[in-house]
């Protein structure tokens, strides 16, 4: 299947603050949903598929809610949590990649965040401008921000902490740009 073909799903919260959710498990729980061609990616909540009923070059903006739904409703099901996900495509997800706006360094953490809530990211970006001699860097994506931190740093700068506070926990994901090119075909 071509990259079109393929489905991602980031979710939120896994693994981390209570929520345990293996990966065949997790696998699993696409599958029942009849999702085929299911890989997940490391242990932090990375899901690539296809939806035999619904390609992604021909999915309207309802298919895609009605989707990103169906596996939200499942997976809360199954796990026991209030599930949140971003869906997107490998194609998407590939532009994003290809659209980091710094040049990778080894002592620096490339990271993208991604929100089901637009002014979320707009209100992050806003701090981040404001912020003054701090070593993050935060820029404006199609859809993301784009953050830079030195190693070592990710919970620890006024950003990390502003981006980790509770009102942005329900609908903000962040995950390392290598993770996502593993994502990727």
């Amino acid at each position: 299947m071509s990259e079109d073909g393929r489905w991602v799903a980031l979710l939120r919260g896994v693994n981390v603050g209570g929520i345990t959710i293996r990966s065949s498990e997790l696998a699993a729980a696409f599958r029942a949903l009849g999702l085929t061609e299911v890989r997940t990616v490391l242990a932090s909540g990375n899901v690539v598929f296809a939806d035999p009923e619904l390609a992604p070059a021909t999915a309207s903006r309802a298919d895609r809610s009605a989707l990103k739904g169906r596996i939200e409703q499942a997976l809360g099901s199954a796990f026991g949590y209030e599930a949140w996900i971003v869906l997107t495509t490998q194609r998407a997800l590939s532009e994003i990649v290809d659209a980091y706006p710094w040049s990778e360094e080894a002592e620096l953490q490339p990271y993208v965040m991604f929100s089901s809530e637009q002014s979320s990211l707009d209100e992050l970006l806003a701090y981040a401008h404001g912020l003054h001699d701090e070593p993050d860097r935060v820029a404006a994506g199609d859809a993301v921000l784009y953050w830079e931190v030195p190693k070592g740093s990710s919970v620890d700068t006024a950003f990390a902490k502003q981006s980790a506070k509770a009102r942005f926990k329900p609908h903000v994901t962040t995950r390392n740009l290598r993770t996502l090119r593993k994502l990727l075909p």
